[in-house]
């Protein structure tokens, strides 16, 4: 399927008019109409709320009107049409033109304009690289100002604005800035606005090359780039040092300022609710909400309701309107964690919202369209589940667009002491791990991963104070006598783990415990006193 754009214009697309912008269709759904959420905005009475959706089909781009004033193609009203080049779409007063784009013509900026609010992602060669919206100053008091513009709506003008301006002249916010699916917009303000000389009453697309006036200053909207570290050693609130992790949050971070969605695996407490949480966060949708729902935790007969809300009346105690998760996540991010629990029932009613882009509230046969952006999580073998039948692999494809496995602790061990130590700080900020600690922390396999790395630092600093030793380290074991946490068996499993460590250290040293101590990284006194501690060469 070739890629395709719309040109706009404001009245009719004769050869002499000027093109308002121009949008790069999504490869998922593009959505138009008169609110900000949409990723076309016509700012216009005859244009509804949300008017119309541009769906990437198999065949081509379908288009399907929503709207109570009618969407038209070439001049006749339609419901529903798949669309060719050439053909005049007309929303209100505005008109668009199609192009297909020959996919060997389209520019990185181009494929990935719609994606982009606050900031674009490009490819540039083989880096990485993200194009940043920057208001400048570019006539008037401090010419030459530079402010990165954050995103979403924004007051600019004097004090008290959300991007103030040096020029005292200016009121608060004296006109308003909004980046929505990749252009400028301007709106009137508490001051006097001008683009060119039409006065700001309307919302107005800011070009490129355009300013905007505001009593003695002038100011441009530009979109810079800057290449991206091809690796990272955090992603939100996960750090990590090894390869595979870096790797991984690379990925997660391309994947954010897409709108397709993501399924992330892996063991229970991989972080993967801190994965999609920092998804929404380094996402255009941030400043929107995001829901997270617990599919686990939820009664097959309670699924629909939580999920698409229900009406007045829909059943025995529903006594008012309630919004289901899809609702209250409109214009953000909704996080399915747990998907894999989903009964066979609710898994087709969510794989029909999801096809569709409809959700129905329980007892109301009005459908609506809540814009999401969908992340799923699971620490089930959902390939396993979908042969066993217990899975619909038709949701299952739908889901895994954009599928990240997280790997457990126990395969990137050298990430161990720099999460400790992240998870540490977050716990008490006076919290001192010793290198004993590290060492012995390094050397446990971590069955509960992060989670259970968390609670035994929480029990640690709770029972022994903010330097934690490796004294002080008790671990729950998945079997012997509750009682005696940190025993199985009858043996110290941290002393095991410890004393394997240190007679490998002093095997590859040839018992040489200076050295060993530099290789263990810990004070040569403290590897003395955990030998007589286990007889070990004092005989």
């Amino acid at each position: 399927m070739s890629p395709a754009r719309l040109v706009f214009y404001l009245g009719a697309a004769g050869e002499d008019a000027t093109p308002l912008f121009v949008v790069r269709l999504r490869n998922t759904r593009t959505r138009i109409g008169r609110v900000d959420d949409c990723d076309v905005v016509l700012p216009d009475d005859e244009v509804s709320r949300s008017h119309a959706v541009i769906d990437a089909r198999p065949g081509g781009w379908e288009l399907v009107d929503r709207s109570s004033n009618g969407t038209y193609r070439n001049g006749e009203r339609v419901q529903r049409c798949m669309l060719a080049e050439g053909d005049r779409l007309r929303f209100g007063p505005f008109t668009a033109v199609v192009e297909l784009v020959p996919r060997e013509t389209v520019t990185p900026t181009e494929e990935a304009q719609p994606e982009r609010r606050d900031e674009e992602l490009v490819d540039a060669s083989d880096q990485l690289a993200v194009a940043e919206a920057w208001l400048t100053v570019v006539r008037g008091p401090g010419e030459g100002h530079r402010v990165r513009l954050k995103g979403g709506r924004m007051g600019v003008g004097g004090p008290g604005s959300r991007v103030v301006l040096p020029d005292p002249t200016l009121v608060k916010d004296h006109v308003v800035v909004r980046l929505n699916g990749g252009r400028t917009m301007v709106e009137p303000g508490d001051g006097a606005a001008f683009v060119g000389s039409t006065r700001v009453r309307d919302t107005l697309p800011l070009l490129p090359g355009e300013d905007v006036r505001l009593a003695g200053t002038e100011f441009t909207v530009s979109w810079d780039t800057r290449a991206l570290a091809p690796l990272a050693e955090r992603f939100g609130e996960m750090v990590g040092r090894s390869e595979k992790m870096q790797r991984a949050f690379g990925m997660l971070r391309r994947m954010a300022v897409h709108h397709a969605p993501v399924l992330l695996l892996g063991e229970s407490g991989t972080g993967k609710e801190l994965a999609a949480r920092a998804i929404h966060e380094a996402s255009p949708r941030a400043s929107q909400p995001f829901v997270a729902l617990n599919c686990g935790a939820i009664s097959p007969a309670l699924f629909e309701s939580e999920l698409f809300g229900y009406e007045k009346g829909a059943f025995t105690g529903a006594s008012e309107r309630r919004d289901g998760a899809f609702h209250r996540a409109h214009g953000g991010t909704l996080f399915l964690d747990e998907i894999g629990e989903l009964p066979e029932e609710a898994q087709s009613k969510l794989l029909r919202a999801l096809e569709s882009g409809e959700v129905r509230r329980v007892g109301s046969a009005e459908p609506t369209f809540p814009d999401v952006r969908l992340v799923a999580a699971t620490n089930r073998n959902l390939i396993e589940e979908v042969r066993a039948g217990r899975f619909r692999s038709d949701l299952y494809f739908r889901l895994a667009v954009l599928a990240v496995r997280l790997p457990p602790l126990r395969e990137r061990v050298e990430d161990i002491p720099v999460i400790a130590e992240t998870i540490a700080g977050r716990v008490h900020r006076d919290i001192r791990l010793t290198e004993a600690a590290l060492m012995v922390l390094s050397a446990h396999r971590w069955p509960g991963n992060a989670r259970e790395l968390r609670n035994v630092l929480t029990r640690a600093f709770v029972m022994t104070g903010p330097v934690i030793d490796a004294d002080a380290l008790v671990f729950n074991p998945l079997e012997g006598d509750p009682e005696l946490p940190g025993m199985v068996g009858g043996r110290n499993v941290i002393d095991d783990a410890e004393r394997d460590v240190v007679v490998e250290a002093l095997g590859k040293c040839g018992q040489n415990r200076t050295q060993a101590a530099r290789l263990l990284g810990i004070p040569r006194s403290t590897l003395l006193y955990k030998l007589r501690k286990w007889g070990i060469g004092t005989g």
